[in-house]
């Protein structure tokens, strides 16, 4: 069998790779907003229900500075209505101003509704206000449901988001996770996705009112009086201009700094993560310029964005007062001359007021909306990535595996130029011990990364009990390995909770049992809480290699048919490397097992020996017949142990 496999993209990185320059600008934005609005599909009845909440709140509220201009030309009316003498007619008071000159104030008055000696009429004022109250009062109520709608709107797509994202991270090769820096993965799914909720919280819901308040406002005004509704309608194409504008200059310095943010992120984490070494290796000044250099790359980024964005509402603020100006100039204009009421005039100035706010809001959320969608055009990049090959249709049960092992002409690369394994042969027989030895960058770890698929091989096959890895699905082939690493990994949480988490249904007997054949039983009882007892990441109270005899007490949980251990006793001391040694002996005991060593004295007793060397085997055997040989592996021994060669 076979099959060419396409390479993993990129070169591999590790936790540090990654740290390329922000965008000089965003790729898609409109086809980023469109997907990001396209991820609400799911709430279509609810929004529905929202925005004819919103459109019913807006037009209610519409009707109120119209109907508080009626107020004021009943006050107004009844000023005038006291100044004439009572008992005569309107025509017969106009008559009059006209008669002695007052032309314009007879107009006013042709066109009023004033009753000559008549004042004000409170109770039709009271009504009127009562009116505008309930008005305003219902469509404050109809904007709260439709706030509280549109929170639950928002919270259930970043949920929907956060859940996706995690579950892309589950389907992504490790190829990705070794071009990719930590921190910056790490802020795709939380910054940003918190900023994209922030922009839907407070963009998506305020930009639908504020359009459809320009539009029932601008209804009003031209209903009130077209010429000064014109007059209005210059501010639209003005502040369009100015927005549009602007936030072109603004969106590439929003992808800038949440690029940034990932960057700064990613150091501070990696820097976090290895501070003892950071503090040995005397970097601990150039973690400082480091930090400050990425630190300065945000704050200029994040500055221009702010700054940028935040001129927007200004300048269409200038424009609407300058719009203010001229509609109440010429509103006074046309009061003074009778051609409109004052409450009319008042009206249209709240109006305009009105008018403008929406506009102002619009342009002042172009920075959040700029923002959010930088945020989701990161985040659709994770969710757009290149996933694992996909498990087959059909595939293989498997129970518990046998072991039995095998590479047929593996071939494999983690890049086109540059060949690891090239026609790789191995037959591994169940319960075998198998030690792999060689340089580094040999091609130990990368034969681990084929057999639990990790990465995907080019040419060739591996199977495992005669079925091709290919064929198996990769949850059901990864549960029957079992692993202890160099780098032990122990979760925040109690010693139980550490080891059970090999077993998915722990039970403190079974715990207590791996705990005493990994020989950690004595210390975790010595401990003030025993089992119970806190650990968590920097705990110093646990040594290197008691954080081992854990990983293995682990391992016996998990109960795997094959066993892998990676460098598990570089890192401890000798008396605890015995403790190590013996535990991992019980847990191969009965396994297939394979032991990847740097330490040559600790796998003498292997059942074969893989020697490799630039991704070939060149060697295979026991410790004896490889030291007979006196070839590859013989001088790798004598480089640790000349002494006991020349004995």
């Amino acid at each position: 069998m076979s099959t060419h496999r396409p390479a993993p993209a990129g070169p591999r990185g590790g936790p540090m790779g990654g740290f390329g320059g922000p965008p000089a600008k965003s790729k898609d934005f409109k086809g980023s907003l469109k997907r990001l609005l396209k991820v609400l599909s799911g709430e279509r009845n609810i929004l529905i229900g929202v925005i004819a909440l919103i459109t019913t709140s807006v037009t209610i509220g519409a009707f109120g500075p119209k109907i508080l201009g009626r107020a004021t030309n009943y006050i107004f009316y009844g000023y005038l209505g006291r100044m004439l003498p009572a008992g005569i007619s309107k025509q017969t008071a106009i008559e009059g101003l006209n008669r002695n000159g007052e032309h314009r104030l007879a107009q006013m008055l042709q066109n009023s509704g004033v009753i000559p000696g008549r004042g004000v009429d409170f109770s039709a004022i009271s009504r009127i206000i009562t009116l505008a109250l309930v008005l305003y009062l219902i469509s404050s109520l109809f904007s709260w449901v439709q706030g509280y709608l549109m929170a639950g709107v928002t919270n259930r797509t970043l949920y929907t988001l956060r859940r996706t994202a995690e579950e892309k991270i589950g389907r992504l090769p490790l190829s990705y996770f070794d071009t990719q820096s930590r921190g910056d993965l790490l802020s795709r799914v939380t910054n940003d996705i918190d900023n994209i909720g922030n922009s839907l919280q407070q963009g998506l819901a305020q930009i639908l009112n504020s359009i459809l308040t320009v539009i029932s406002v601008l209804a009003m005004m031209i209903w009130i009086s077209p010429t000064l509704a014109l007059i209005s309608l210059i501010a639209i194409p003005a502040s369009m201009f100015a927005s549009i504008f602007i936030a072109k200059k603004s969106q590439k310095q929003f992808i800038a700094q949440w690029d940034w943010t990932g960057k700064l992120n990613g150091h501070v984490e990696e820097m976090h993560t290895g501070h003892s070494l950071v503090k040995v290796f005397g970097r601990r000044k150039q973690a400082i310029e480091d930090f400050g250099t990425l630190n300065d790359k945000l704050f200029e980024s994040s500055f221009k964005a702010q700054f940028i964005s935040g001129v927007i509402q200004p300048v269409t603020q200038l424009v609407n007062n300058l719009i203010y100006v001229a509609i109440a100039v010429l509103g006074g204009y046309r009061v003074a001359t009778g051609t409109m009421s004052l409450g009319d005039v008042q009206a249209f100035i709240q109006y305009s007021r009105q008018f403008g706010m929406p506009l102002a809001q619009i342009a002042g959320l172009m920075n959040v909306v700029q923002s959010g969608v930088a945020s989701a055009e990161r985040l659709f990049e994770l969710l757009d990535a290149k996933e694992e090959i996909g498990d087959p249709v059909e595939f293989k049960e498997i129970g518990r595996a046998k072991g039995r092992i095998e590479f047929k002409k593996v071939a494999f690369r983690y890049t086109q130029d540059q060949p690891l394994l090239e026609k790789f042969n191995l037959k591994v027989k169940p319960g075998q011990t198998v030690a792999i030895v060689g340089p580094t960058g040999a091609g130990k770890t990368t034969l681990v990364n084929l057999m639990m698929r990790f990465y995907d091989i080019w040419e060739g096959s591996i199977t495992l009990d005669g079925v091709d890895i290919r064929d198996y699905k990769r949850d059901d082939l990864r549960r029957q390995f079992g692993m202890v690493l160099q780098d032990t990994w122990l979760f925040s949480g109690t010693m139980r909770e550490n080891i059970g988490y090999g077993s998915s249904e722990p039970t403190d007997e079974k715990i207590e049992e791996a705990a005493k054949a990994a020989n950690i039983d004595h210390f975790l009882r010595a401990l003030p809480a025993g089992y119970d007892s806190l650990l968590t990441d920097d705990n110093s109270t646990v040594s290197n290699g008691e954080r081992q005899l854990l990983t293995i007490a682990r391992a016996f949980m998990a109960d795997p048919a094959i066993l892998i251990l990676d460098e598990a006793t570089s890192s401890v001391d000798t008396r605890t490397e015995v403790l190590v040694q013996q535990a991992m002996a019980k847990l191969r005991h009965g396994r297939t097992s394979f032991v990847i060593a740097h330490r040559l004295s600790t796998i003498r007793d292997a059942d074969v020996i893989l020697v490799m060397d630039k991704g070939g085997l060149v060697e295979q055997g026991t410790h004896d017949e490889l030291m007979a040989a006196e070839g590859f592996y013989y001088d790798l021994y004598a480089s640790q142990f000349e002494e006991s060669i020349s004995e």
